[in-house]
């Protein structure tokens, strides 16, 4: 979003100029290959990460996320609700629960906003899962 600023090119005189900031969204989270362990139709929605998982990715409660099922190419929004620490379940709730099946693979993705210097210094937070939903590799932590 433009926003003005003034630029001062003598003394006691002022220009205004108008600016525009670049803002990048850029990946800030991902969790790869989260097997999903169940589904709950009757919550209102969301999907459950387990804490110590959100903690890694470095999730927040309620944080909007993308997810994209490896199976079936479904890709949906939602927002994380933390789940049981160290429990390894990955549930779909509500609505997202018609998009996937339990042993279905997601990838959660969120995202953050910034500004070029530090989009091109920018690296995310990428956990990568195996079996039980253990943590098998780490990037960016």
């Amino acid at each position: 979003m433009p926003f003005k600023s003034i630029l001062v090119t003598a003394p006691r005189r002022a220009v205004e100029k108008e600016q525009i900031v670049m803002q990048f969204h850029l990946l800030k989270s991902k969790i790869h290959r989260a097997a999903v362990t169940d589904g709950n139709l009757n919550y209102e929605g969301s999907l459950t990460i387990p804490r110590d998982l959100m903690e890694s990715a470095g999730l927040e409660t309620y944080e909007r996320i993308l997810c994209s099922n490896m199976a079936n190419g479904n890709r949906f929004e939602t927002y994380v609700i933390p789940g049981k620490r160290g429990s390894g379940e990955i549930i779909l709730n509500g609505a997202a629960a018609h998009l996937g099946k339990k042993g279905d693979l997601l990838t959660i993705m969120s995202f953050t906003v910034a500004s070029r210097s530090k989009a091109k210094k920018w690296k995310p937070r990428v956990i990568v899962l195996g079996k039980g939903n253990r943590i098998i590799n780490r990037r960016g932590i």
